[in-house]
């Protein structure tokens, strides 16, 4: 069985590999066969951001930047897009200038700011994590800084006026790049200086032009091959159908991690992320509609418009570079019980809509997809393919937590998720779903009753606590003991009480972090 040749764009560059096995990782690739060793493995595992890459991608017309784990993603799932590494900064012949800036008040820097701002900030020690925090600031710059650039009608300022990145930003977007060395602060600094170091662009018109070439290659029939991409949602579900036993992936935050720590092989690969169709979120006046392959980052960012409540929970699931890798469809099918998109969405009320080619498509709750650990209603020729979010109520009052060992990139321990419809001080509704509790994401239905149709005093909250620490029956494990799971999850919803009667000093979601002096 083969592979297609894989092709990708880098230093203006087509790149073109055969006989790539459908398995392989892109860090593999990159490090192995094209010998670029900058970029490191740490983790292998998605946690370090050692591995940090770019990836350009054609959105509507427009280059699409996202920082992503090499570790972990597949190599042919870079297939006609644009590759960026820490070896490639200063070298890339499409990074230029920004011709409307004003002469720089310092002597010709070589480096691009990402890197010059790390020297000039003292950001590396050890230097082993530098590269993959160079590539997170490089796509910090290209989403951020440049956008704020190129709005600027008049000439530009050489240095020190422009401050597109804010420290909370920073510490937002560079919480997937771990660093044993330099305490952070360093680091974060030099987020903030880019902006202030003579500015350079990607030329993005060239590498569209370049993208479009590569897409015209000659194609051979999907079928032919051990990794399966097809661009149509018939083509996907016929291609499903005929090769149930293929592996299913789309941003491969979990399956990179069977092959890199379970070492498992994979002879035929079916990738979902380039169906136009599962790639959109539609809204409407009823609902918010997430296809099955957009992402993490795209999805929360759908949700948090809604809810701008939920912004601290969604930057803290994992990194930016896991979120803008995986996708919400992904993390559903998966059914991880320690998920945190599961219990969020079985607040929020939603259905999943799932499709073959024979039978055509069915919904469900969210939570009735699951029947084990790990485990679903789907047939083997079944694929989720949406994720429906009803809109909010002008009565509802939705809070998410997460409890983890560590504030940013980390697991959690419990997760809970409280959306009540409160009306005349009286509990109309209640949906909750909670995470690391049992076997399945799970939706506290004991709990729910016990709101419903209740005032809203603290007695109810105290009495409803009492129930939801009893509904289930979490095991111990390196992340918590079954009984602090247990005591979380009524000190959680008492928390939820607190804050409806307006106290925000309840927890370290409201800390800010200031900047240096």
């Amino acid at each position: 069985m083969t592979t297609r040749p894989l092709q990708f764009l880098r230093r203006g560059q087509p790149v073109a590999l055969g006989n790539v096995p459908p398995d392989r990782t892109l860090l593999e690739v990159l490090r192995e066969d094209l010998g670029c060793t900058g970029t490191k493995e740490g983790c292998g595992e998605g946690d370090c951001g050692a591995c940090t890459v770019v990836l350009g991608e054609a959105r509507d017309g427009r280059l699409h930047y996202s920082a992503v784990n090499s570790c972990i993603r597949l190599a042919h799932s870079i297939d006609g897009m644009a590759l960026w590494t820490v070896e490639d900064l200063a070298e890339d012949p499409l990074i230029q200038p920004i011709t409307n800036a004003a002469p720089a008040a310092q002597p010709a820097i070589t480096l691009h700011p990402a890197q010059e701002a790390m020297v000039q900030c003292h950001g590396s020690q050890c230097g082993f994590c530098t590269p993959g925090f160079v590539m997170s600031l490089f796509g910090m710059y290209q989403n951020h800084v440049v956008p704020a650039l190129c709005a600027k009608s008049a000439p530009l300022p050489a240095e020190g006026v422009l401050a597109p990145i804010t420290r909370e930003l920073a510490q937002q977007e560079l919480s997937g790049n771990l660093c044993r060395c330099t305490g952070y602060r360093p680091i974060l600094e030099a987020a903030q200086q880019m902006a202030a170091l003579p500015p350079v662009a990607v030329d993005e018109a060239a590498v569209l032009q370049e993208l479009e070439l590569l897409a015209l290659s000659p194609q051979a029939p999907e079928a032919d091959f051990a990794y399966i991409s097809p661009t149509t949602l018939p083509d996907l579900l016929a291609a499903r159908a005929a090769q149930p036993q293929a592996q299913v992936v789309a941003g491969c935050t979990d399956v990179g991690l069977w092959i890199t720590k379970q070492h498992k092989k994979y002879a035929r690969i079916l990738d979902v992320t380039r169906v136009a169709e599962l790639r959109q979120v539609q809204q409407d006046t009823r609902a918010i509609t997430i296809g099955a392959a957009v992402t993490l980052t795209d999805a929360f960012a759908a949700l948090t418009a809604q809810w701008p409540q939920l912004h601290t929970f969604a930057t803290r699931f994992a990194g930016l570079p896991v979120r803008n890798s995986g996708t919400l469809g992904g993390n559903v099918a998966n059914g991880s019980p320690i998920g945190d998109s599961m219990p969020l969405l079985i607040a929020l009320r939603a259905q999943v809509v799932l499709a073959s080619s024979a039978r055509g498509e069915r919904t469900l709750a969210l939570e009735d997809l699951y029947t084990g650990y790990r485990q679903n209603v789907m047939a083997p020729d079944e694929l989720l393919v949406r994720i429906v979010v009803p809109r909010p109520g002008v009565t509802e009052a939705l809070r998410a937590y997460k409890i983890s060992k560590r504030f940013d990139d980390d697991i959690s321990a419990v997760c809970l998720v409280v959306n009540l419809d409160i009306e005349g001080d009286v509990v109309r509704r209640a949906s909750i779903g909670a995470g690391g509790v049992a076997a399945t994401p799970a939706r506290a239905r004991q709990t729910e009753a016990a709101l419903t149709g209740q005032p809203w005093t603290g007695d109810t909250v105290a009495r409803a606590a009492a129930v939801l620490q009893t509904e289930f029956s979490p095991i111990s494990d390196m992340r918590a003991s079954g009984a602090y799971r247990r005591t979380v999850l009524a000190s959680l919803l008492q928390r939820f009480w607190l804050e409806s009667q307006g106290e925000d000093a309840v927890s370290v979601e409201n800390f800010r972090l200031e900047a240096s002096v």
